[in-house]
């Protein structure tokens, strides 16, 4: 078996102490900036591997973060959790992925184990929007002190921080983007307003066409799942109205989808009849022949914001708890399937 790098194998290959490779590989401000680059430089040279139980050991901390979220398959969850990668693993810190499935006991159980493996931090988006103190969420986190911070789906928690876009401006923008359009009956397909995020963006599109003088029509406004067989059945509920939209914002781009299959298999134009808007750009809006209008989340963005306010927290030495609530704003993509003028 080959034999394992040491601090002293690197102490006397530079002619230091092994006390000085040590402080060096952990940052110490106390040794040079070129003494330190010299030293990871030749770390890495000779495959050095920091030996984590040690260093956890001596500084209290595991070097493991928990991330929770409601499903990995997801292009905007997967691009947030590299996001937060991307931020973390050069500080030194593992991420630990779990995926609820939008199961209230599932989520309680991955906090459980979480804590139990002793992370530094927990940082995630619910799935539960009735999640409640008396249901042992709150109370968990707060007696063992561990640095929670959620992102896109939160809960008003005192002293948690939060990284969300402002949804309600995605809504609005969307739906005065349709107005522009010359549209005047626009459909909403909104998913669980208890989440926070989608009753946002619903409020945005009311207040957009209250702005610019629409009386709103409830009969236009469906809950709608976010994925395309659900779509495809709000869509198939609005085109059977005596009058159907001339347009569709959808709080997801996946109904949207499914939306604008059900659409163009009637034989109806696509901007041309109806116009659709979608939210979270995801990928295929913008392969796909006709490109779909969407709103812009920034999930990397969201991703190392959070981790951000993660290492903020965790580096208080104070250990002051000052709750931070960063709102990103999001932008409108605008594509083939809204755009007439």
């Amino acid at each position: 078996m080959e034999k394992k790098t040491t601090i002293y194998d690197i102490a006397a290959k530079l002619g230091l102490t092994a006390a000085t490779v040590s402080r060096a590989l952990n940052n110490n401000a106390k040794i040079s900036l070129n003494t330190r680059k010299l030293v990871l430089e030749t770390a890495l040279e000779m495959n050095y591997e920091q030996n984590k139980l040690a260093l956890a050991l001596k500084s209290g901390k595991s070097y493991n973060v928990g991330v929770i979220v409601p499903r990995i398959d997801s292009n905007f969850f997967s691009t947030v959790i590299r996001g937060i990668e991307e931020e973390l693993y050069p500080k030194g810190y593992h991420v630990i992925i779990c995926q609820t499935h939008n199961q209230e006991n599932l989520e309680i159980e991955k906090i459980n184990s979480l804590l139990n493996v002793q992370v530094d931090g927990i940082l995630m988006s619910i799935s539960n929007a009735d999640l409640e103190e008396d249901k042992g969420f709150n109370k968990l986190l707060k007696n063992k002190g561990t640095p929670l911070v959620f992102f896109d789906r939160k809960k008003d928690i005192k002293g948690v921080s939060s990284v969300t876009i402002d949804d309600f401006k995605g809504g609005y923008d969307a739906t005065k983007h349709l107005i522009e359009q010359g549209c005047r009956r626009i459909a909403h397909l909104y998913n669980d307003r208890k989440f926070e995020i989608f009753n946002n963006r619903f409020l945005g599109y009311r207040q957009a066409l209250l702005d610019n003088g629409i009386e709103f029509d409830e009969s236009l406004e469906i809950e709608t799942i976010s994925n395309v067989a659900e779509g495809r059945k709000s869509a198939r509920e609005l085109l059977g109205r005596d009058r159907p939209p001339d347009a569709i914002f959808s709080s997801s781009d996946f109904a949207a989808l499914g939306a604008l299959q059900e659409i163009r298999e009637r034989g109806l134009g696509i901007p041309e009849d109806i116009c659709i808007v979608g939210f979270s750009n995801e990928p295929f809006t913008k392969f796909m022949e006709l490109t779909i209008t969407s709103v812009d989340q920034f999930p990397m963005e969201m991703g190392k914001v959070a981790a951000q306010v993660f290492l903020e927290e965790v580096s208080n030495i104070q250990d002051i708890k000052i709750a931070k609530n960063i709102v990103l704003t999001p932008e409108l993509i605008v594509r083939k399937s809204s755009l007439k003028t």
